[in-house]
């Protein structure tokens, strides 16, 4: 939907979100969370469970859900010599066993420096990154680095989420279907869904399919400035597969609706689109920013958490929806006791 042409500011996107409706836990099962329905048209809203979504497909829709996987990117280390207790952030990795990584407390760590994580694992500190961060050479036995990272990692949770990171959060903070490694935040619409509710969306003769697009850090870095056109979203890696392409492209011709569960696959799909309302299969590096307003191209419905306030992520479905309708929808959702965030209720855009 395009909106009339105003210049929205960063400040269009604020709103006040009390710390009692940030979620710090996730619902007793996926499914059972609250799902807000909102349809664009008509501005109507509805009130529902998650495992109600199959209702709201028809026969040949495609449901896309991003396979991207977390994993326990968040690492303790002590520094030789000083013993100096050190956090380490995996970002993402650069080639074999060379990260790009940030550390606290980043004044401590310097330039040859070596991080002790345990006897037989450590790295060397060989260069700073522009935004603060450090390069850092993995130095382990044999293993693979994953199985190193798998068993000194903790699983990293969103900085509005007040409290310690639990074991239970390596299984709730991880999509059913997650199967890429190389997420540091998890796709959080996709965490509702559960093994027997991917049935139910088959058996009402709808179709699910993958993309990949490994969240980053900078998913929860607030916008800065004023002029929306100034902000630089961080580069993510993604992957369209051809078998994902082709039935996006199908569903498209026979004009069917595509469903994009959370706002990291709807970046993907629009990444990759291409005159005449077809993808191509694509794998690369995405810094792409969408507010209002926006032509969505490949995207006919999306299901997303309710978002922070002044997050590119608002303004993604600032953009689906009206502006204004979404600023109605979440103090409906507020009155309604709805959980914002990672581990909140979802919503769902037709």
């Amino acid at each position: 939907m395009i909106e009339k042409k105003k210049k929205w500011k960063l400040a269009d996107f604020d709103y006040s979100l009390p710390e009692k409706y940030i979620a710090q836990y996730p619902a007793k099962r996926r499914d059972l969370s609250k799902l807000m329905v909102l349809h664009r048209e008509t501005g109507k809203i509805e009130h529902k469970t998650f495992s109600n979504l199959p209702e709201y497909l028809r026969r040949n829709d495609l449901v896309i859900l991003n396979n991207t996987k977390v994993f326990p990117a968040r690492l303790y280390a002590s520094k030789d010599r000083t013993d100096a207790k050190v956090e380490v952030f995996l970002l993402r990795e650069l080639e074999n066993d060379l990260w790009e990584v940030m550390v606290r407390p980043a004044r401590k760590v310097r330039i040859g420096n070596k991080l002790m994580f345990t006897k037989n694992v450590y790295c060397d500190v060989i260069d700073n990154t522009i935004s603060g961060g450090r390069v850092v050479r993995f130095e382990y036995n044999g293993e693979d680095i994953y199985n190193v990272i798998d068993r000194v990692g903790i699983s990293p949770l969103p900085p509005y989420i007040k409290r310690e990171s639990e074991p239970k959060d390596k299984i709730r903070y991880q999509t059913v279907f997650a199967e890429k490694r190389g997420a540091v935040a998890a796709p959080t619409a996709g965490l509702h869904f559960t093994d027997g509710l991917l049935k139910r969306i088959h058996a009402k003769g709808a179709k699910t399919s993958y993309t990949t697009l490994h969240i980053g850090l900078g998913t929860f870095r607030p916008v800065q400035v004023e002029d929306l056109n100034r902000h630089q979203m961080d580069s993510e890696y993604f992957e369209v597969n051809p078998k994902t392409a082709l039935s996006i492209n199908e569903t498209k011709k026979k004009r069917r609706r595509v469903f994009a569960v959370g706002t990291s696959t709807v970046r993907s799909l629009e990444t990759v689109a291409v005159s005449g309302f077809q993808v191509s299969p694509k794998r690369g590096w995405t810094d792409k920013f969408i507010y209002p307003p926006y032509n969505f191209k490949m995207v006919d419905a999306m299901i997303t958490n309710f978002h922070q306030p002044k997050s590119t992520l608002l303004m993604m479905v600032s953009a689906f929806a009206d502006r204004d309708q979404i600023m109605k929808a979440y103090r409906v959702a507020k009155k309604n006791d709805y959980r914002f965030l990672s581990y909140g209720d979802a919503m769902l855009i037709l």
